[in-house]
């Protein structure tokens, strides 16, 4: 078991520091009125020890409809990597593209490329010229996203840096239709839409028909706290072993860090600590957001307005001071 899983808190040595929520008669309900006091904030869920504790919608759509999670579709691709590794599809994270899927190189790219291995995919740490932020229009705009992607020149050598890019996890998702011989969407919906009792919409695919890897995917509010509790329970959900424990594990440990927001970066997963406890983070444009704390028997989804940016000096920091100042130590007080 991972250090991450490992209950590392004395609930009452921390007891002082606890939020004042947690003094409240309904701790749980002034959680829920905090969050409806962000203005991008759209709806929230919190599940602690099986049961849902809130389930609320704000403002926005409905709680049973699919809405878009951004980027927490990466969080899913690398869920789908985990399952690819677990079925033998890809031998190791240490697999390159140059063994794995050769064909999705363009001719005439830097020879590092086919050296690039699905570890630096799944960690973006390709050390390629990001196609994210500004590069994002002129990316999706171009003919082949796959070669565009791997086209790009090298900023960093692999294994360097974290390079935020959703070109990075759009060739990864490649990769598992390569590998598998299915589509990225069969195998969102039957690895992980079934077990798990969720729908998956289809969504965007590349002029190659490939489905867009790590955007652009939507789940209801209840498909993510399932998602994020999966995880949390290693893997399982309803008694079925959706992926295996060790690639959960193996996932919420520190593999390389965001130069945006600070926090450390599994594979697919922000990892953070708040009050003792570890925990860890999927996160969308706009406010998205999947947060699973084992240690506490914790897994929270709120979903915000996708269209607003959510950035650390505004919104995305609003989220964070609610899971780390409110959510996390109310959960620590219901488990004391």
């Amino acid at each position: 078991m991972s250090r991450f899983h490992r209950r590392t808190v004395l609930f009452g040595a921390a007891a002082s520091l606890a939020s004042p929520l947690i003094a409240q008669a309904n701790p749980w309900g002034a959680v829920a009125d905090r969050a409806r006091a962000l203005e991008q904030c759209h709806a929230l869920v919190v599940r602690q020890s099986g049961a849902e504790v809130v389930s609320q919608v704000f403002r926005g759509p409905a709680l049973g409809r699919a809405v878009p999670v951004k980027s927490v579709s990466k969080t899913i691709v690398a869920a789908l990597t985990g399952a690819a590794l677990d079925r033998g599809e890809i031998a190791s994270l240490q697999s390159t593209l140059g063994e794995v899927a050769p064909g999705l190189i363009p001719s005439g790219a830097d020879p590092r490329v086919a050296g690039i291995t699905v570890e630096n995919l799944v960690t973006m740490q390709t050390g390629l010229e990001r196609t994210s932020g500004g590069n994002y229009g002129g990316w999706v705009s171009s003919r082949n996203w796959v070669a565009n992607a791997l086209g790009r020149p090298f900023v960093a050598e692999p294994g360097g840096p974290m390079l935020y890019s959703t070109g990075s996890f759009h060739v990864l998702g490649a990769v598992l239709t390569e590998v598998s011989g299915r589509s990225l969407l069969d195998l969102t919906r039957s690895r992980l839409g079934q077990p798990l009792g969720i729908e998956i919409p289809a969504w965007t695919r590349d002029p190659q028909g490939f489905y867009l890897g790590g955007n652009e995917m939507a789940l209801t509010l209840d498909g993510m706290a399932r998602f994020g509790e999966m995880y949390r329970m290693g893997g399982q959900f309803n008694g079925v072993q959706v992926l295996s424990a060790d690639w959960v594990a193996r996932s919420l440990e520190p593999r390389t860090r965001s130069q945006f927001s600070g926090l450390s970066y599994g594979y697919g997963w922000f990892l953070g600590q708040a009050d003792g406890v570890g925990y860890a983070l999927a996160r969308g444009y706009g406010g998205q957001v999947i947060c699973t704390v084992p240690a506490l028997e914790m897994t929270l989804a709120l979903t915000s307005n996708p269209n607003l940016p959510a950035r650390s000096g505004g919104h995305f920091g609003d989220i964070m001071r609610l899971i780390e100042s409110d959510v996390i130590p109310v959960a620590r007080s219901q488990l004391a």
